[in-house]
């Protein structure tokens, strides 16, 4: 079945993170993605251990449904050959420094002209403008300034950065929906336009309620470690074999949490009434839970807590998330043939956005270096014979070559 964006053609001239995992979310869904890489490829091919028969797992995890053509934009033919598929484009995502595309003579001031319809997607670290403008933005640096390491980690710990890349991840999904927002626009308006997402802005906008406490009660956060500083109970608290997290909820379920490990008083106790009360008497509520959950075994307990309404979660590791039963029913693993891998095929994470008349689609393996040079020039109206050219001045360079 045709994905909902079948028909629209993305040009992916991003690298990293922000940008491919955002062209990979468009290409999940039915569009034509060409991933424009530099001759020595996205750096991230480059990025492990580990890697599987010379493939990055790291590049392999974000780049399915694209075709790769590899351009030396340095080149005036390089440049012509990218004006021309941006011609051809609906979208355009880029992440280079301000101002190099424009320099390139790719700009969406320039390229507006050649294709009114386009729209453009820059992505950087701070913004366009301002004094940082020109500052190259890596995720963990902007986790950093943008406050996120100061309220995550141990209360009595150093700054912390997230496991993932969280600014980097947040950007591709905002960049996603602008993509989506702007072509929204171009229906009813004809015409495109050039969107910013920046990795600080971001994140900035996923630091509630902290953000919030702040500018309204002038509340500087900190960090909580598994607490949370408005709700309780909410924290990491140990079982028999392993540790369960428990993230709060209303006085009814921390009622029915109390019923399943058969301490019916808590409920009704002065100290743990309202949320309130539990916030003031923190201490005492999580003694009282951590020795009645290390009687249990983690699974057992979830499974009776989860019957009772009461949010709960084991904490597992990577391998046992993908051999659960939900997370198999609900399609997220997916296996895609891929040609480069002794394996035969490449498993990666599936589409977290379910459709019932325009499914998300694993159609094609994360592309090999130029993989698809040739078929993409040809598209363009290039001969056989200036193909062949292109790729033997090094203008166009790729698997073929």
């Amino acid at each position: 079945m045709p994905g909902a964006l079948n028909g629209l053609r993305v040009l992916d001239m991003s690298r990293v993170l922000a940008g491919p995992f955002c062209c990979m979310m468009l290409g999940d869904h039915g569009a034509d993605v060409i991933k424009v890489e530099p001759p020595a490829g996205d750096e991230t091919r480059t990025w492990g251990p580990p890697f599987v028969d010379g493939e990055s797992t790291y590049y392999l995890g974000i780049n399915r449904n694209k075709r790769s053509i590899a351009l030396d934009l340095a080149s005036d033919s390089g440049r012509d050959i990218a004006c021309r598929l941006a011609s051809t484009a609906d979208v355009i995502v880029e992440n280079f420094r301000t101002g190099t595309m424009d320099r390139f003579g790719l700009g969406y001031s320039e390229l507006s002209r050649v294709n009114p319809r386009l729209v453009y997607v820059s992505i950087s670290g701070f913004g366009r403008t301002g004094p940082y403008a020109n500052v190259a933005g890596y995720d963990g640096a902007v986790q950093a300034f943008g406050g996120f390491m100061s309220i995550n980690g141990e209360a009595d710990g150093q700054p912390l950065k997230a496991g993932i890349a969280v600014a980097d991840l947040a950007t591709g999904l905002f960049a996603s929906q602008a993509v989506l927002l702007a072509l929204h626009a171009r229906h009813e308006s004809g015409v495109g336009q050039q969107v910013e997402v920046s990795l600080l802005e971001s994140l900035l906008a996923l630091l509630h309620p902290h953000t919030s406490s702040y500018l309204n009660a002038g509340l500087v956060g900190k960090p909580h470690g598994n607490s949370h500083p408005m709700i309780a109970p909410y924290d990491l608290i140990a079982c028999a074999d392993r540790s369960v997290f428990l993230p709060g909820g209303n006085d009814g379920q921390v009622r029915r949490l109390a019923a399943v490990i058969d301490r019916r008083g808590l409920a009704d106790d002065p100290r743990f009434r309202t949320n309130q009360d539990r916030i003031a008497h923190r201490t005492e509520l999580l003694a009282v839970l951590r020795e009645a959950f290390r009687k249990w075994n983690a699974m057992e307990l979830c499974r009776r807590l989860w019957d009772a309404g009461v949010p709960v979660g084991p904490v597992n590791a990577i391998d046992e998330v993908f051999a659960d039963p939900q997370v198999l029913q609900r399609e997220m693993l997916q296996s895609i043939p891929h040609p480069g891998l002794s394996a035969g095929d490449v498993r990666l994470a599936g589409f977290p956005v379910k459709m019932t008349a325009t499914p998300p689609s694993a159609r094609r393996h994360p592309p090999r270096l130029g993989e698809h040079t040739r078929e993409v020039l040809c598209e363009l109206g290039y001969t056989p014979v200036e193909v062949d050219a292109l790729v033997a001045s090094g203008v166009a360079t790729g698997l073929e070559a």
